[in-house]
């Protein structure tokens, strides 16, 4: 905060609300890490029981921001996640827009 660039509050209206939400930035963080996850995997790194994960999961694929996949796996069904394009866009403008707000806090 400086009188040049005061903090303007509003700004934080123009977060992205689906990446707000700390269940779902978790869930998107862990999915920037790695070209994909399975269901479990996505549950220990996220310490999400399962249907908080499988609700959020629907909410961030309704949106585009992930790709859910049904594969077998040596016969085992396994649900796969992964971050699309426009969800890759969406964490990097979320971030690209909270990073300015939380460095004029510490400023």
């Amino acid at each position: 905060m400086t009188e040049d660039h005061p903090l303007d509050p509003r700004e934080i209206s123009d977060l992205d609300r689906v990446i707000h939400s700390p269940t779902r930035l978790k869930i998107m963080l862990v999915l920037m890490s790695v070209e994909e996850a399975d269901f479990t995997f996505i549950t220990h790194a996220t310490d999400l029981t399962r249907g908080n994960l499988s609700a959020n999961l629907t909410k961030l694929e309704e949106t585009g921001y992930i790709k859910i996949e049904k594969k077998f796996i040596e016969r085992v069904p396994k649900t796969i996640a992964s971050i699309t394009p426009a969800g890759k866009k969406a964490l990097d403008d979320y971030s690209s827009l909270l990073g300015p707000i939380l460095d004029q806090l510490r400023g």
